[in-house]
């Protein structure tokens, strides 16, 4: 037979040579392992990639700046240094945090936002764009400054202009600039100085803060952020937009299933027609009471509310009475009484940081969704108006990161300023949280068991990120190739589950202790000795594969005293003397005749113990 015809089989090969095969392949001088900016590897691919971008590693911002400058340079490949994975990573020591702290204390009057230039009418279009820009390069150049002397970090604030710009524009049509934040960390989304720009603008304006995600938090610590906030002579209401969001929802399928039988459509049907009647007759009267009020010249006092749970008048004192979507309707309709923007109604500014529900907290009043919800900023490109009712007019603005103090990366990650998909090292975050959440709390949730400490160490210290990470990704059947537990993708998950609220820390006032502000449970489930796990298990939640007892048995077990070669163990005509030489004996004429030769077996079959993780 002839040799087959293999034309067929290699013509995709071929295809593919003649198409890529050609291409000068990008080599680095002297095939040495350095990078270098003549490569330009991947920068024509992102052209035009306008997406946000808050986090930037030196290095990418390094290679930025030699590519706007048109330089060249070399760098070595292999600068690396190993970190101990049981020490605190990325975090800073007791003293470290007070010294920073004292830092933040004493700058607190520096960390502004940027401020419209003063205009006038006769002023054309370039020449205020010309004083915008030199007055934001201003005040970035005023923060750069302050990061670089006194070595403080900072939130990665907002740098595009044009969002600036649009909060400016909020800022002048708002009767009420409501701030969003979140209420397991209000101080860290409140800026203090938007505030004082509010008072700048129009000192009729007024300002107020509305904790969202209130639900997260008890009775008594809204208690302690309501007194915190009236020392500070700021309104403040409590709202959770996921609580009201899963109300309507309940609410909707209760409608749908009511109308799916005539007789309850018809009693409601029949409510309906008599609720509107009743509103009629209100309408009505509410009409005869202003024309009386106008001819007396005083003012209403229908407005004024009895309940304490729903303060509405501005010198009431703030209330830890969770609203429900009605009642922070009727707080905002009542809040302000002074000159307003657009006299048929009053404008509420809406701002706030990614994440901390604002385009949630819109959707729930409204009833429908009218914004789009995401946690990464720039997802709002313009200021929206909508009308929330005919006297009141919601202005939402983009979501915008605001400068504000931090002690570490880590700090913005778990407050979710940081997106986590884009995390590039999650040991710092992990080793933050350890910290803030006891160990038998990740136990009970999780249904692990997290190793204890060594013998020598602290019995009551908090796990190390890695021992958290890997005890989390044998539990969920997260692994890599090589059968270790996949400590990245655990933490992607352990990470958004604190962002979420599953995982629950909530930071008290300046005020309270945090040991008191915030208690958590007792253990719920029967504590699991790690002995009691099976071998492998035990094996890949350490971060040391060996224990201390398995060291003590391998060094006092007896050491065999047989020579080890290759094939064979046994030599009969070769005996241990009393003194512990070897002694030869009369070797048989033929060794290899009667003796059972031993199995050969391969390498990692024999020595596969040493390869169990």
């Amino acid at each position: 037979m002839g040799k087959k015809n293999k034309a067929g089989t290699n013509l995709g090969r071929q295809l593919i040579k003649d198409r890529f095969g050609h291409t000068p392949r990008r080599k680095v001088d002297n095939d040495t392992m350095l990078h270098t900016t003549e490569l330009q590897d991947g920068y024509d691919w992102g052209r035009l990639n306008l997406s946000s971008v808050t986090e930037e590693s030196s290095f990418n911002a390094f290679l930025r700046t030699a590519e706007l400058a048109g330089t060249e340079f070399q760098a070595e490949k292999l600068n690396i240094t190993f970190v101990n994975p049981k020490q605190r990573v990325g975090l800073l020591s007791k003293t470290q945090e007070q010294m920073m702290h004292q830092k933040h204390a004493e700058h607190r009057d520096q960390l502004k936002i940027p401020r419209r230039p003063k205009w006038t009418k006769e002023m054309s279009a370039e020449d205020l764009e010309r004083a915008e820009n030199e007055a934001f390069l201003n005040w970035r150049r005023d923060l750069a400054l302050l990061q670089e002397s006194e070595e403080i970090l900072m939130t990665p604030y907002e740098k595009n202009l044009e969002f600036w710009r649009q909060l400016w524009r909020v800022v002048e049509r708002s009767d009420v600039v409501v701030q969003i934040v979140d209420a397991r960390n209000p101080l860290l989304f409140r800026s203090v100085d938007l505030e004082r720009y509010v008072k700048e603008v129009d000192g009729n304006k007024m300002n107020m803060i509305l904790v969202n995600k209130s639900d997260l938090l008890t009775l008594e610590q809204r208690q302690h952020w309501a007194q915190y906030f009236d020392c500070e002579g700021i309104r403040t209401a409590f709202y959770s937009a996921t609580l009201v969001e899963e109300e309507l929802k309940r609410e909707a399928e209760a409608a749908k299933h009511a109308d799916d039988s005539p007789s309850s459509a018809m009693e409601l049907k029949q409510l309906r027609e008599a609720a509107e009647e009743i509103q009629q007759s209100l309408d009505v009267v509410e009409h005869a009471l202003e024309a009386i009020e106008s001819k007396m010249g005083t003012k209403s006092e229908s407005a004024v509310t009895t309940d304490p749970k729903l303060p509405k008048l501005p010198t009431d004192k703030n209330s830890a009475h969770l609203l429900s979507r009605t009642e922070l309707i009727e707080f905002l309709r009542h809040i302000y009484n002074g000159p307003r923007h657009t006299a048929q109604h009053v404008t509420i500014g809406m701002v706030g940081y990614p994440n901390v529900g604002k385009s949630s907290t819109i959707n729930s009043l409204m009833t429908v969704k009218k914004v789009s919800v995401s946690a990464t900023p720039g997802k709002t490109k313009r200021f929206q108006t909508l009308f929330l009712d005919k006297d009141i007019l919601l202005c939402d603005c983009p979501g915008l990161v605001m400068p504000s103090f931090v002690l570490t990366k880590a700090d913005m990650l778990l407050n979710g300023i940081l997106p986590i998909d884009q995390m590039r090292d999650h040991v710092p975050a992990v080793n933050l949280l350890c910290e803030r959440i006891p160990r038998h709390v990740l136990e009970d949730k999780y249904g692990i068991v997290i190793a204890k400490p060594l013998e020598g160490e602290d019995p009551n210290r908090p796990p190390f990120a890695e021992e958290l990470l890997l005890a989390y990704g044998y539990n969920r059947g997260f692994m890599t190739s090589n059968g270790q537990p996949d400590q990245a993708r655990s933490a992607r998950y352990v990470l958004k589950d604190y962002v979420n609220g599953k995982l629950l820390f909530a930071l008290g006032p300046p005020s309270v202790v945090q040991s008191e502000y915030h208690k958590f449970p007792e253990r719920q489930r029967k504590p699991v000795e790690e002995s009691q796990l099976p071998g492998q298990q035990q094996r890949a939640m350490r971060i040391d594969k060996s224990s201390s007892k398995e060291l003590d048995q391998q060094f006092f077990t007896s050491k065999p005293s047989v020579a080890h070669v290759k094939g064979r163990t046994n030599f009969p005509h070769v005996r241990l003397a009393n003194d512990g030489n070897l002694v030869a004996g009369e070797a048989p004429a033929k060794p290899w005749r009667n003796v059972k030769k031993e199995r050969r077996e391969k390498l990692r079959k024999k020595f596969s113990h040493l390869d169990e993780h």
